[in-house]
């Protein structure tokens, strides 16, 4: 019997999850705090709730089979309940508790020999102030939440001693900042068999002032030296966690040639977003595969592919509108998904284009056209 399966948070990357369920005729429940979330008309069951409240998770997941996240600020402590009690829940709680908090998640990579960049664990903003004394060479560096940052809310950067005035004064992480040529991410999946298959490294290219990916390349421009270090270092980070389900490696490629995890995410993730179209098993699917414990899939891609986000316009708040579809529509190789957001906020994430092209100069063109021709505004 088809299991029932209850996913924790409603958003765009549940839709996504959604629409490949359709394909196996999934029975999928979804709970979200927004009583008019993107998949609320599409799942098999809706539920309107708090993704934090113990109870709200707890009793959620009582009804389902198998329970999964499509993002992590979730209750840990109802989920280790749910766990305890026999419940599949992946990925696992203990997985989802040390990525909930970049502290635990910073120091999970140097207790397991993964290569990072430089860390001081902080306390406060007096901790930050202390190293302008002890480690003034350590600047410049990003300050970043412990806990509840994303899309670049809870980083701020420390450009010298001068700024440390900028630093959070709650628990955080302060990074020695790298000195990058690259932005690279690899999508990984882990089933419970401790099967794992990559897809290929991806090249993010991030707003410069809102710190989210505003566009990428798939597969990356890299030596075939530094794509096996992306890859390796991808395999270790599943295999370290024990992670059952698709795990997003975000990496630095430093100028010295050296590949740095960044930070992880334990789901789907929008460096993957291209997959639906490129790549023989999307990361989707790929998740199914992965806590249904069923053979992992091909990840070989069609063809080169890029992917830009659809953000907001600036100054526009309402109801969304799609300028541009029509030419978009009209682009060969040329792929839109929107995310069933009706209101449209700046910089919001509102769906993504997928391009794709034999050639690389062609690909870099497309993705020019497509990032000038379709703005989602009121």
């Amino acid at each position: 019997m088809t299991p029932t399966i209850g996913i924790l948070g409603g958003g765009q990357l549940g839709l996504m999850l959604l629409q490949a369920a359709i394909d196996w005729n999934l029975r999928v429940h979804i709970l979200d705090p927004d009583a008019e979330a993107p998949c609320r008309h599409l799942c098999t069951q809706f539920t309107q709730g708090a993704l934090t409240d113990y109870d709200t998770v707890y009793q959620f997941g009582q009804t389902v089979d198998v329970l999964t996240i499509e993002i992590e600020r979730v209750n840990v402590e109802a989920l280790e309940a749910l766990e305890r009690e026999g419940k599949k829940v992946f990925p696992q709680p203990a997985v989802i508790r040390v990525i909930q908090d970049k502290r635990l998640q910073k120091q999970f990579y140097r207790d397991h020999n993964l290569p990072t960049a430089d860390f001081v664990l902080t306390d406060n903003r007096a901790d930050v102030a202390l190293l302008e004394i002890h480690q003034p060479d350590f600047f410049p560096a990003f300050h970043k939440l412990g806990r509840d940052g994303y899309d670049g809310r809870g980083v701020q950067r420390i450009a010298s001693v001068a700024d440390v005035g900028k630093a959070f004064d709650a628990p955080g992480v302060l990074e020695k900042a790298v000195d990058f040529e690259k932005e690279l991410a690899v999508i990984v999946a882990r089933n419970e068999r401790g099967e794992v298959q990559t897809f290929p490294t991806v090249e993010m290219v991030f707003h410069p002032e809102l710190n989210l990916v505003e566009y990428l390349f798939a597969p990356a421009q890299i030596s075939a030296a530094i794509d096996k270090q992306a890859q390796d270092i991808a395999r270790r980070t599943a295999d370290a966690f024990g992670i059952v389900g698709v795990l997003a490696v975000e990496l630095f490629l430093d100028k010295m040639g050296n590949v740095l995890i960044n930070e992880v995410a334990p789901r789907p993730h929008n460096s993957g977003h291209q997959s639906i179209r490129a790549n023989v098993t999307s990361q989707f699917e790929q998740h199914w595969r992965a806590i249904l414990n069923y053979p992992l899939g091909d990840t070989t891609a069609y063809q080169p592919a890029a992917m830009v986000n659809l953000l907001g316009e600036d100054g526009h708040t309402g109801p969304a509108i799609y300028e541009g579809l029509e030419n978009l529509l009209a682009m060969p190789g040329v792929f839109p998904f929107f995310y069933g957001k009706a209101i449209t906020k700046p910089f919001r994430k509102m769906g993504h284009v997928t391009v794709m092209d034999d050639s690389l100069e062609r690909l870099r063109e497309k993705v020019s056209e497509v990032k000038a021709g379709i703005r989602v505004v009121t």
